[in-house]
């Protein structure tokens, strides 16, 4: 099978995949996005060169090039790991709460307001602290952890003076108290292939600002958690960040579609780029609906 990779940057988890791929005896191509163009007007003739894989895996660390080159080699019949639908509900953080919540997936309670008025009525009612985020964004950046109104008013003025058109909507969630972790579940299909806790003394627990992962065993309970976290976004390749509230037990928090890997291989004992290059083929072989049953 010929595979292409969707890239920005070669880390460890493309340099991961590209092994995998490669026992597995696939052809794969890199497709470096600083330098793709995509003439969408060009007619079949200028767009037949992507029509030649059999699948493409995106890798993009930009969530805007990645939604673009999804949507235009969707739209050409050209399979994608993942597709551009769980890509535009996973990337913003809003569309993944509404969709986990249409779906019936316990979630933190979160509120949604699109003036500063508003947004401060909204915290408020959920009672201090609270957590705002930008609906589009990863690794933990720009999170407010709110204690009270003075610090809220701070911080909304700087969203709505500085802040781009993402920033002018404000997404509030209650604050969990959580046991100093979180768990990342890792969902491939149908399967939770594995998991991970994050434990730091911070509140926000990503391995990207420190958090230290170990192993968490993945139960009956968390494993349809996280598939049906993964069926209400579109399915695929996706990492579910859960969260463990002291009364009503687990609770998906995200869901992430372009995935990083490379600190929970280890003390999973999962080959999880391996599990996601045979998804991929799969894919390519048999189609997104076939590989997501």
């Amino acid at each position: 099978m010929r595979v292409g990779i969707l890239y920005s940057r070669v880390r460890a988890e493309e340099k991961l995949l590209f092994e995998e791929f490669t026992q597995r005896g696939a052809v794969f191509d890199l497709l470096d996005d600083r330098k793709l163009i995509f003439d969408i007007t060009g007619g079949e003739e200028r767009t037949a060169c992507y029509e030649d894989y059999d699948v493409i895996v995106e890798r993009c660390i930009h969530h805007g090039r990645a939604l673009v080159s999804l949507r235009i080699l969707n739209d050409r019949g050209i399979p994608t790991v993942n597709s551009v639908q769980v890509a535009d509900v996973c990337g913003d953080k809003l569309q993944t709460t509404s969709a986990l919540t249409a779906a019936g997936i316990p979630s933190p309670r979160t509120q949604v307001a699109f003036t500063t008025d508003a947004a401060l009525d909204a915290m408020e009612e959920l009672g201090y602290p609270v957590v705002m985020k930008p609906s589009i964004g990863s690794w933990g950046r720009l999170l407010s952890k709110i204690n009270d109104r003075e610090s809220a008013e701070t911080v909304l003025e700087h969203k709505e003076v500085l802040g781009t058109y993402h920033h002018s909507i404000f997404y509030i969630q209650e604050y969990i108290e959580k046991p100093g972790r979180d768990i990342r579940a890792f969902t491939v299909g149908s399967e939770t292939i594995c998991a991970i806790y994050r434990d730091s003394g911070h509140w926000i627990t990503n391995t990207a600002r420190g958090g230290q992962a170990s192993v968490c065993p993945v139960t009956p309970e968390l494993n349809d958690l996280c598939v049906g976290a993964a069926k209400a976004v579109g399915g695929g390749c996706v990492a579910i960040d859960v969260l463990e509230d002291p009364d009503r037990g687990l609770l998906v928090n995200e869901v992430n579609y372009t995935m990083e890997f490379r600190n929970s291989v280890m003390p999973t004992g999962v080959n999880i780029p391996g599990r996601i290059a045979d998804f991929a083929l799969q894919v390519g072989r048999d189609g997104w609906e076939a590989a997501n049953r």
